[in-house]
């Protein structure tokens, strides 16, 4: 990836962050071009996050206030025109898998930031006047000089009869599992060594408004030099953007998804997280509203993919984790 700017300052800060064990927060948006990172000594009030129970939020929510949530996703004809075009970048070998995302206008009588006091999710976080993200999925996570990958490809309404089953044993499924690790496996080589797949394809079940949904993960290790902490911010960009959220090969793949899609992604699938002074903890910043109301969602398309399949998909993330 050429970097820019901002993105080649920001590395160099969190380098020398990192080798003085400097703790910080850190907010990388998708394209690389607005990162924005605090010292954790430093006043965030324009950033609220709870990174797995990492966090600088005190949640007051009102469970008076009983949530509104309604979506409006684009028509099947309009998805289904985007979905072709990128099943022909995949038909004349241009990429193995895109993750393919759409806009869908949702109303609510929440805010954003009563949205984030509310709900129940591994990592979320709130940017004032931006955006509230709820993500279940890690992006790194480095403990004890080891570093860890879990990539996440695969939904299923959990709520289906023999749900994990079925999603474990579909074919599309796991080649599109199967070529995610390839290249989070190879991602993590180019900061790692002895780099190997832990856990292949584990199934988790995440609670929404409506519902369940079951997703797939697999964790993937390697481990750092002992130096590794003056190189946090080398680690965190060129493993970017996140293999879950683009595709394969990731150079072709991002230009294919511009392509499609038409719209800059911004911080939605960037990355978010925390450095501890040793450890860090990191999420792909998915399931994503902005402040107008628009809710960002998609999925991966392979060769195997059917528009029906990965419509409805992309529909069915569209929630809030509030109960």
């Amino acid at each position: 990836m050429n970097l820019s700017k901002e993105a080649t300052s920001t590395k160099e800060i969190l380098n020398q962050w990192g080798k003085e064990k400097t703790p910080f927060v850190f907010l990388i948006d998708f394209e690389c071009k607005k990162p924005l990172y605090w010292r954790l000594d430093e006043n965030t009030v324009d950033f609220k996050y709870d990174f797995n129970g990492f966090t600088n939020a005190e949640k007051l929510p009102n469970k008076n206030k009983k949530l509104q949530f309604e979506r409006y996703p684009e028509s099947f004809e309009i998805y289904k025109a985007k979905f072709e075009k990128i099943k022909q970048q995949i038909e004349y070998g241009n990429s193995f898998l895109v993750n393919l995302t759409t806009e869908t206008p949702i109303l609510t009588n929440l805010s954003l930031g009563e949205i984030f006091d509310r709900v129940a999710a591994k990592y979320s976080c709130w940017l004032k006047g931006a955006f509230v993200c709820f993500s279940p999925e890690t992006f790194i996570k480095i403990i004890d000089q080891k570093i860890y990958s879990y990539p996440m490809k695969g939904t299923v309404d959990a709520n289906l009869p023999n749900a994990e089953e079925t999603i474990l044993k579909d074919a599309k499924e796991l080649a599109e599992h199967a070529t995610i690790v390839d290249l989070i496996r190879n991602d993590l080589s180019k900061v790692s060594s002895n780099v190997k797949v832990d856990k292949f394809r584990f199934y988790e079940q995440i609670k929404t408004q409506t519902g369940l949904l079951g997703q797939v993960s697999s964790e993937i290790s390697g481990n750092l030099q002992t130096n590794y902490t003056s190189h946090i911010g080398d680690i965190l960009f060129d493993l970017l953007p996140a293999g879950s959220i683009c595709g394969a090969p990731k150079a072709k793949t991002e230009k294919i998804i511009f392509d499609a899609e038409q719209v800059a992604r911004g911080y939605y699938t960037g990355i978010a997280g925390y450095f501890d002074g040793e450890n860090l903890d990191s999420c792909v910043l998915i399931r994503y509203l902005q402040q107008n109301n628009i809710y960002r969602s998609g999925g991966g398309i392979t060769y195997q993919s059917k528009a029906t399949k990965e419509y409805q998909e992309m529909i069915e993330k569209v929630y809030v984790p509030i109960f």
